[in-house]
């Protein structure tokens, strides 16, 4: 295995419980498939939604499937200063106490009392891969990022282990752009 991992862009994006998919959609409605994604049984749907804040709305976000036990918004931190929402820098799904918004569908608004986060830089890896790179589920490291203009090291990256998952590092909108976007590829340094 090469030493370097592909690092992925996660642009702003909605994952939806179906008690939000129905009020913002309908009634029993079920998320539709336009892209599969690289992390296995994950997909990008062809529905969207608004995220209403107090200074704004964003408008067309993307929301993935499939439907997940809990709602939750993951934005980029420039993402959050337009809509008006503090969003704190988290791992998926740790939510607890984090800003709310309104989610604006065709059929419907959901009020989403918590659950608007800036996703914590994270590499998902396979055990296989994992032990290749040294590394433990929820170990804490720093990636070089290498750019013929860019090039950086984001540290406070966490690895997140399990043969659920393939290989790759997550990073959003802001993070990707301080490189000069992609194609990207990064070593692990610890």
């Amino acid at each position: 295995m090469s030493s370097n991992i592909l690092v992925e862009t996660s642009a702003r994006h909605v994952h939806l419980n179906q008690e939000a998919i129905d009020a913002l959609f309908g009634p029993g409605f079920s998320l539709t498939v336009k892209k599969e994604l690289s992390q296995p049984g994950e997909f990008a749907s062809d529905q969207r939604v608004g995220v209403l804040g107090p200074k704004g709305e964003i408008k067309n976000v993307i929301i993935l499937g499939p439907a997940r036990p809990n709602s939750q918004v993951e934005l980029s931190l420039s993402d959050a200063r337009v809509a008006g929402v503090k969003a704190p820098i988290r791992e998926s799904g740790d939510v607890a106490g984090s800003a709310g918004c309104t989610l604006v569908g065709p059929y419907g608004n959901y009020e989403l009392a918590e659950g608007v986060i800036a996703a914590k830089r994270h590499i998902h890896l396979t055990e296989a891969d994992a032990a290749t790179f040294g590394v433990e589920n929820k170990e804490i490291v720093s990636v070089k990022i290498d750019t013929s203009d860019r090039s950086l090291v984001f540290g406070d990256v966490v690895c997140r282990v399990s043969d659920k998952f393939a290989t790759a590092m997550h990073i959003d909108t802001d993070e990707s752009n301080a490189v000069g976007g992609g194609p990207l590829t990064g070593t692990i340094i610890k």
